[in-house]
């Protein structure tokens, strides 16, 4: 989902019951339209780094708690060295990794043309959240591991601890595309107490839907995987099934793949789904209004011809109905060709109003 996502083979379930299928699939980065080079752009200085998170040791499923991180520090982070900046932190989409992600919005590009065009300097931070198979959805599960926390507590604390940050809330903003999306949506709710405001872009899976036909086949494909490795041969719709039910119906006590399936021997499983529904935004929303209402500032913004479009509209009025103040966008394109443009002029923008800068 950080990808074109075109449709490929049947869904099965996820499909109907997250909104997947809708925008399409695909296996790998996705080329999209850069905005033009903004004349007199500074360049910034990346780095490449990797995070040992503890709260994704020991997860079943075995990704490495050891995760790649791309920290993009501002022009003048080298020359000041007694400024410190505020952070933003980006999360990639399903099916990608971070490399792929930065290619995506076109970084550093994007942020070095936002900067140019008089957005005031930060930090931003972009971690690599996929998983064996493809995605962790940002969540909490001991199959995957909880990267709900990885984001919130340990990569915050060590960006914290390694640069010269503002370490206040007030001075932290969190995004994301598609599965990005999604993730900011669900660690922005549960974790007001972090992060200071919020920008979704085309986020997937804010509610569940009715279920899709059930596919023996499929099932049984399934089922007969020896190791979660096993399923990178599967289709990416399949994966995206796995993805999902390692994130939201995880089960110690199910090996190999440590999950519930949402169909077993052809019948639709209503505990399993849910259990899905449980970890859907526009559910949640109820329980974390007071929350949201902490945040300095949120924004959505979707595609004009995004399959995800109506479920960011329903998110945008829960907001307002609860009088939880929030920008919001319908903008000419599909799921991902506005996004680098996207991220260059307006969610830049979006963090440079809302954040709290130092002196």
């Amino acid at each position: 989902m950080g990808d074109a996502m075109r449709r490929r083979g049947r869904t099965w379930l996820l499909g109907a019951a997250l909104g997947l299928a809708s925008v399409g699939s695909a296996g790998a980065q996705v080329k999209t339209p850069a905005p033009a080079v903004v004349a007199g752009a500074k360049a910034v200085t990346v780095e490449r780094i990797t995070v040992h998170s503890p709260a994704i040791t020991g997860n079943l499923e075995g990704n490495s708690p050891d995760r790649a991180v791309i920290v993009i520090l501002p022009p003048g982070y080298r020359t000041s060295p007694g400024k410190r900046y505020p952070v933003v932190y980006a999360l990639h989409g399903y099916s990608i990794g971070v490399e792929q992600w930065i290619g995506e919005i076109h970084v550093p590009q994007t942020i070095e043309g936002a900067f140019a065009r008089g957005v005031r300097e930060m930090i931003v931070v972009l971690p690599d959240s996929k998983t064996v198979h493809n995605g962790s959805f940002y969540s909490r599960s001991v199959t995957v591991g909880d990267f709900e926390r990885f984001v919130a507590h340990d990569l915050v604390g060590y960006v914290d601890t390694h640069y010269r940050t503002i370490a206040n809330r007030r001075s932290r903003g969190l995004a994301g595309h598609s599965m990005g999306g999604y993730g900011t949506a669900r660690i922005g709710m549960k974790h007001a107490d972090i992060f200071g405001a919020l920008y979704m872009m085309s986020p997937c899976c804010l509610s569940t839907r009715a279920l899709g036909t059930p596919d023996a086949a499929v099932e049984a494909t399934i089922r007969a995987l020896k190791s979660p490795a096993d399923g990178a041969t599967l289709p990416w719709g399949v994966r995206a099934q796995l993805a999902t039910a390692a994130a939201w119906s995880p089960n110690p006590k199910a090996p190999p793949l440590y999950l519930d399936l949402p169909v077993k021997d052809g019948q639709p499983q209503p505990d399993v789904t849910a259990r899905w529904a449980a970890n859907a935004p526009l559910a949640m929303l109820d329980q974390y209004a007071g929350d949201l209402r902490r945040y300095a500032a949120i924004g959505i913004d979707v595609g004009d011809r995004d399959g995800l479009k109506d479920d960011a509209v329903k998110f945008h009025e829960a907001l307002d109905r609860y009088g939880i103040a929030n920008s919001f966008a319908i903008y000419p394109g599909d799921h991902t060709s506005g996004v680098a443009g996207r991220v260059q002029d307006q969610m830049m923008p979006f963090f440079a109003r809302a954040l709290a800068f130092g002196k």
